[in-house]
């Protein structure tokens, strides 16, 4: 507790705010719990930069911890890029504060001499992502918390190539801002360096994104739509970018269209529950509509849900919408004829269908740590090889490199050009993925998300895991595990045979059990959020797209049985 005091105390110097020092006064004098949450440790880079509670403290997101990044962040790029008019791009969100910090971001870069451009108003992760290349910018900054809750906000930092840092970058910046006192920050802005931005880089994404993610799929004219922002950034491309594809049947979900951090008319603004898209699910089923789509604020993950073989709409998870995405642009690639150099991407808690659909095309399959800057990083890394597509089961895709993220807009605009054109041949999109699970096998899997808070918590998810490693599993519903795939270690273990491989992947807290029937268990902290996730993946043969209903409750019937086996609920 004395090294928070100490470390509280230091904000009480004349360099900060009267405002901040008279509320770390009253916490010194009131609150010692909240005193410890707020400067226990500092806020730290996960998979998806820097995310955390808003407020006042060392753990919190504030003016002075997003200014001590962009300083370090500063100093990083004015040591590597000595001979050059350095430039940043920043985008924010819908959030609450987003515009605000954005502009104090923009004012540390300009005080350190970087030219800034900076968007007029909130545009969506995966435009700030195109933007960095487009601007030919060294780095790009966007103001995001994604889909955590309200009291959130975020700092993901991109790299020149308009993916996410990765190593060496992240490490190296983080020793800069490491380095710094908060009074080494400069605020003094140089509001000439700072451009705002916005119609013309809009106009260069929207292009893109059509050029990208439309096939001319037929029946756009009997194709209906309903669409949700859920308070957030989409709202700015996709309608527009679906009418600039063709689509003119969507309806937007008006009471969920104006951009709001409170999120009020959902519980948590995640396209990945199924209650953020109850308002657009219960629309479509007034209005006959073929697809929903949902996205997360600040647009790069979406949830979709298509009418299944009942006629009834079902929310698909993000492992299904990226093999239908993935095998329909495979299919377009081999109606061209595959140069031999292509190759898809996933990451190693995603459906392993995803390798098998590599096989059947013969191209190449590369899998990568959770978080998508791993993907990202895979195009800078093979540039010789062309990149078709990719995403993982949290409801991310990318399709093609224009964007170095995962991109809801035009993941979006993929999702309508296949279920449009499946609806013209006289199937769906629900059907299509049957017969994907036909002809690569039946793959379902099941998330397991544990929230545990505060620094209690944060110990809780340390247990879990340890407990999860020093205890193996020996069997999941009555089939032997084979493999121990431990990415602390970088090792893969052959339990029965004792034979052990190196797994060439950055080291990170994740292990994986692998069974003799293909059942795969994995367990990791969120990198963003205080929770421990526990995916699950079972599979079996489906002879033929009539057996479906029944493969699928057994399916699902086993994997009730491991989460019971394996106490998880």
């Amino acid at each position: 507790m004395q090294n928070v005091l100490e470390t509280a105390q230091s904000w009480l110097s004349d360099f900060f705010e009267p405002e901040v020092k008279k509320e770390v006064q009253h916490l010194i004098d009131n609150d010692p719990d909240e005193l410890k949450e707020r400067f226990y440790k500092n806020l730290e880079f996960g998979t998806g930069g820097m995310r955390g509670v808003m407020g006042v403290g060392t753990n919190r997101i504030n003016k002075y911890t997003l200014g001590k990044n962009t300083q370090g962040l500063s100093n990083y790029l004015k040591k590597h890029y000595t001979n050059e008019t350095i430039k940043v791009v920043i985008a924010y969100d819908c959030r609450h504060n987003s515009d605000t910090l954005a502009r104090i971001v923009a004012e540390v870069f300009a005080a350190n001499g970087i030219k800034v451009f900076l968007f007029s108003e909130l545009r969506t992760t995966p435009e700030l992502s195109f933007a960095v290349r487009h601007l030919n910018c060294h780095a790009g900054i966007v103001l995001t918390a994604s889909h955590n809750p309200p009291e959130y906000n975020g700092y993901k930092v991109y790299w020149t190539d308009g993916g996410q840092i990765v190593p060496p970058q992240d490490g190296d910046i983080i020793a800069e801002i490491n380095a710094l006192n908060f009074e080494d920050v400069n605020f003094n802005a140089n509001d000439s360096l700072i451009e705002p931005i916005d119609k013309e880089v809009d106009e260069a994404f929207f292009e893109a994104s059509v050029k990208n993610g439309s096939f001319n799929a037929a029946g756009k004219d009997d194709f209906k739509i309903v669409f949700t922002s859920i308070h957030g950034t989409s709202i700015t491309a996709i309608p527009e970018v679906l009418k600039r594809a063709g689509y003119k049947n969507v309806t937007v979900i008006e009471e969920q269209a104006t951009p709001d951090g409170n999120f009020p008319t959902v519980e948590s603004p995640n396209p990945e529950e199924p209650e953020a898209l109850k308002m657009a699910i219960k629309r479509a089923e007034e209005i006959g509509a073929d697809m929903v789509v949902g996205t997360d604020p600040d647009s790069d993950r979406l949830g979709i849900a298509v009418r299944n073989l009942e006629g009834e709409i079902e929310l698909l998870n993000g492992n299904q919408t990226m093999v239908m995405m993935t095998k329909f642009l495979l299919d377009q690639y081999q109606k061209k004829g595959f140069k031999g150099n292509e190759f898809i991407a996933t990451t190693i808690v995603s459906t392993p269908m995803v390798e098998e659909m590599a096989k059947a095309y013969g191209v190449e399959f590369k899998t990568a740590l959770t978080g998508f800057k791993w993907i990202g990083k895979m195009i800078k890394d093979f540039p010789d090889s062309k990149f078709i597509g990719g995403g993982e089961e949290s409801f991310g895709y990318m399709a093609g490199d224009f964007v170095r993220d995962k991109d809801a807009v035009t993941a979006t605009l993929l999702a309508c050009e296949i279920a449009s054109q499946a609806k013209a041949d006289g199937s769906s999109f629900y059907q299509e993925l049957i017969n994907a699970y036909v002809q690569f096998g039946f793959y379902k899997e099941k998330l397991i998300s544990l929230t545990k808070k505060g620094i209690s918590g944060a110990e809780e998810i340390k247990q879990m895991l340890k407990d999860f490693k020093e205890n193996p599993v020996q069997s999941v519903q009555g089939s032997p595990v084979v493999w121990i795939e431990d990415y602390n270690t970088s090792v893969a273990k052959n339990v029965q045979t004792g034979e052990e491989k190196t797994m060439h992947l950055p080291k990170s807290n994740v292990l994986i059990y692998e069974t003799e029937d293909g059942t795969r268990i994995a367990a990791r902290p969120s990198g963003t959020e205080p929770k421990v996730k526990f995916y699950i993946t079972t599979n079996a043969a489906l002879e033929k797209a009539g057996d479906f209903k029944l493969v699928n409750s057994q399916l699902d019937a086993k994997i009730e049985g491991i989460v019971a086996e394996l106490n998880m609920g």
